[in-house]
């Protein structure tokens, strides 16, 4: 009689103490170990002095982030990883995300600690929120947005439109990242009232006012009107009803002309037999943080195809939602 083997617990013990090496991450940022490392500190000692910690800490911060991938660590000496260099050394980044890590950090891991409410009752946590509060969770959300912008406007191909609806969304960085890839691409914004002041800002900035013009309309009821040919939802359905989903992506239709491109990005549930972990970790996340919604992707093509609208495609992002492609019909 043969013995079968016993399971390993490693994959469990790692999801357990997932939350060990996030904390690591969000203080790393935040001492600025990354520019650290950037600007020559290859070592504990050097880490530490420039970044105002001990030794110990130093070394206990390096080598979890050396076991994480995140630097690279020979013969005692540190390096970053291409990944950290991009995105985790400050003004030098890419796209800086150390807004996003200190939201995760501030408000979204004390929010995770009111999950066990939130599973009995299906009710978000208690945000608490001041103007300081807001502040760090609106800079995170943008950063996050913007990584989510980078990897939208290299991988969602819109080359021939020309006239782009942008429908309630929470950032213009989606659209302007299509329009620095398509001269000839105008973009209408159609933002909820008190998002317009930092649209427009964004226009200016990307220096493309003379191809873009901002509106004001309340998402659940605006009824855009034009002809568009590309029109993108981004960020949108997760703050809405089922109901109210369906009717927005009606009036989106009836703003469209025949064979125009929609855009649904978001973070989704699916019914592959591997789910897609970003998306189900997400759906735990916007309900405890806020009670919106991560929809099952089925369910969201079950409103695009009653509303004059043909999923083509299912794109996903890297460290970023998903978007579904759909043409008018």
């Amino acid at each position: 009689m043969t013995d079968t083997p016993t399971p390993d617990a490693a994959r469990i013990l790692d999801i357990a103490t997932g939350y060990m090496a996030a904390k690591q991450l969000f203080q790393a940022s935040r001492i600025g170990l990354f520019a650290a490392v950037a600007a020559g500190a290859d070592t504990a000692a050097a880490i530490a002095e420039r970044c105002g910690v001990s030794e110990r800490i130093a070394r206990l911060l390096a080598d979890a982030l050396a076991a994480k991938g995140l630097l690279v660590r020979t013969e005692g000496r540190y390096a970053l990883a291409p990944d950290a260099s991009a995105y985790l050394t400050g003004d030098d980044a890419v796209i800086d995300l150390a807004p996003f890590l200190t939201f995760l950090d501030e408000i979204s891991y004390p929010h995770w600690l009111q999950f066990a409410h939130t599973v009995d009752t299906t009710e978000p946590g208690d945000l608490q929120m001041d103007d300081a509060r807001w502040g760090t969770f609106m800079a995170g959300v943008m950063t996050y947005n913007r990584l989510h912008a980078q990897e939208f406007g290299r991988l969602v191909d819109l080359a021939g439109a020309t006239k782009a609806l942008d429908f309630g969304g929470l950032s213009a960085e989606f659209a302007l990242a299509v329009m620095a890839r398509n001269p000839e691409l105008h973009t209408t914004f159609v933002y909820a009232p008190g998002f317009e002041d930092g649209v427009a800002e964004a226009v200016e900035a990307a220096g493309v006012a003379d191809r873009a013009a901002v509106e004001v309309g309340d998402t659940a009821t605006a009824a855009p009107e034009g002809a568009y040919d590309a029109v993108f939802a981004n960020h949108v359905i997760h703050r809405f009803s089922a109901e109210e989903n369906a009717q927005i992506f009606r009036r989106l239709r009836a703003a469209a002309v025949d064979g125009a491109t929609l855009t649904v990005l978001d973070f989704f549930l699916d019914d592959d037999d591997e789910q897609r972990a970003l998306d189900a970790l997400h759906a735990g996340e916007y309900l405890v943080i806020d009670g919106t919604v991560v929809y099952p992707e089925s369910q969201v093509r079950g409103w695009l195809t009653d509303t004059g609208w043909a999923v083509r495609d299912t794109v996903a992002l890297p460290g970023s939602p998903r978007v579904l492609l759909a043409t008018a019909v």
